[in-house]
């Protein structure tokens, strides 16, 4: 990693921090991409089972493929890159996490002011009064999870066609405006409205970091792009600056 001096003390003094991560930093750690999966699912496009519609026409099925995805996932851990991030979390008081993920794989690494842009797969939202739950349990063939007000339960995620959470979404756009130092990681810059968030931080006078395997459409324009792993990087970019692996 090349970063010189003059960088490294920019990056010390930003008090406030914020990290935008996308499904590179996810891929580290295992996490299936779920598009031609073997047996039952490989005849399945994930945009056939992860919108509305195809919920409301046969539930069952959608749950069946989300305890599916669940179960994959619990088996997966967060790699350094996760890890250095909540170390960061620990480093910066003024600290929050977005991001595009929905494996949960921050909060098991230790995050805590975390924004999930399209939800989390291990919650789930009722239907009828909105409450959002933790994960069930096995859900057994033929049955469908309901709240304890009745209502039917669905995966706490943004599926194909559906707004982003407008709360979550205002809260990103503020904390990247008053950030002095803005990271972009694994994320491909190009998806709205996610990839507004480092140039607005930009914009606003940030120290924007991108880190990435491939070059990016914001690579050139950013304060400092630093090409390869996430889970690399960022453990060797927190010992550097603050002086602590």
């Amino acid at each position: 990693m090349k970063i010189n001096e003059t960088d490294i003390e920019k990056i010390r003094e930003c008090k406030k921090v914020a990290a935008l991560t996308g499904a590179g930093i996810s891929a580290e750690s295992g996490v299936p991409t779920f598009r031609g999966e073997e047996g039952l699912w490989k005849k399945y496009q994930p945009e056939e089972l992860a919108n509305f519609d195809a919920f409301m026409k046969n539930p069952e099925l959608v749950w069946e493929w989300y305890n599916y995805r669940k179960e994959l996932i619990r088996e997966v851990k967060p790699n350094p890159g996760h890890y250095a991030l909540a170390e960061l979390e620990n480093i910066i008081p003024d600290f929050t996490l977005i991001t595009q993920n929905v494996d949960d794989l921050h909060r098991k690494a230790g995050n805590r002011s975390i924004l999930e842009l399209h939800g989390n797969i291990m919650k789930n939202k009722c239907l009828d009064c909105g409450k959002i739950t933790d994960s069930i349990g096995p859900i057994e063939k033929g049955e469908l999870p309901r709240c304890e007000c009745g209502g039917l339960l669905r995966p706490d995620v943004v599926w194909f066609g559906e707004m982003l959470p407008q709360d979550v979404l205002k809260k990103a756009f503020n904390v990247s405006e008053q950030s002095d130092l803005f990271f972009s990681i694994g994320t491909s810059a190009v998806v709205q409205p996610a990839a507004s968030l480092p140039l607005i931080a930009e914009e606003n006078g940030s120290f924007v970091i991108e880190i990435n395997t491939e070059p990016t459409v914001i690579s050139d324009t950013v304060s400092l792009f630093l090409q390869g792993k996430s889970g690399e990087i960022l453990p060797e970019l927190i010992e550097k600056v603050w002086h602590v692996s």
